[in-house]
């Protein structure tokens, strides 16, 4: 058997990509989906780490724009982080892998508190950890928490899962027919060129510690494995240029 390229990873899904096709909530199929494609990894003892996003449930922006206090907005997508990563947990422990999530806000009733090393020590017990509730922080995204957490527990690289997009293109696929899709960037080039990979906080964080980010589509099964192996899939974006 071929040797992951990888031991320690951070894998980055966002709330949306839980949703599946109906855009809100958590699609039973995906979740399975997306659990199945962990254990696949877990299973050639790589370590994982997981932060998941929120926007299948609440979006701090949505709030803000009905007039509520930003930071408060930000508090309950941090709240609908947990319930994805309890989701998530409950998914890998139904097949057997081992879960901790680990909470930047306290619920002791549902997870335990983030504290770093107890997270590394997770990893090295080969169980899955989960990052929820962000920073614990209003204004930061969960982009910047998989940046912040991967240079914390000195991971080897970020792996960030996209729904029905398989990269980083220098248009909107969606709409523009003739984008064209990086194989490789450094971040520098991502933050010139305000490409929509991770925002310009997770961007430098990820530049300033050399940690690489592979972007690339969960929704073909096995590209999580791939990715950890070192397939050329996706597009990766680099610390240096």
């Amino acid at each position: 058997m071929d040797t992951p390229k990888y031991k320690r990873v951070v894998l980055k899904l966002s709330g949306e990509a839980l949703a599946g096709n109906e855009g809100f909530g958590i699609n039973p199929a995906v979740i399975k989906s997306i659990a199945e494609q962990i254990r696949e990894v877990a299973v050639l003892d790589v370590e994982i780490a997981v932060v998941v996003g929120g926007g299948n449930i609440w979006r701090g922006k949505v709030g803000s724009e009905m007039g509520m206090d930003r930071a408060t907005a930000d508090y309950m997508g941090m709240l609908a982080t947990v319930m994805n990563s309890l989701a998530l947990q409950d998914s890998l422990e139904q097949l057997g892998i081992e879960t901790r999530v680990q909470t930047s806000i306290d619920m002791l009733q549902v997870a335990e508190p983030y504290i770093r090393r107890r997270a590394i020590r997770h990893l090295e017990k080969k169980r899955v950890v989960i990052f929820a509730a962000g920073t614990g922080n209003p204004y930061f995204s969960t982009d910047t928490t998989a940046a912040l957490r991967a240079a914390e527990i000195e991971a080897d690289v970020i792996l960030m899962a996209k729904n029905n997009v398989d990269g980083v293109y220098n248009a909107d696929p969606k709409l523009d027919k003739d984008a064209v899709k990086y194989e490789q960037l450094s971040y520098l080039d991502v933050l010139k060129e305000g490409l929509a990979v991770m925002d310009s906080t997770a961007s430098s964080l990820c530049m300033d510690n050399d940690i690489p980010l592979i972007v690339f589509s969960f929704t073909e099964k096995g590209n999580i494995k791939r990715a950890v192996m070192g397939k050329q899939i996706g597009t990766i974006v680099r610390g240096k240029e």
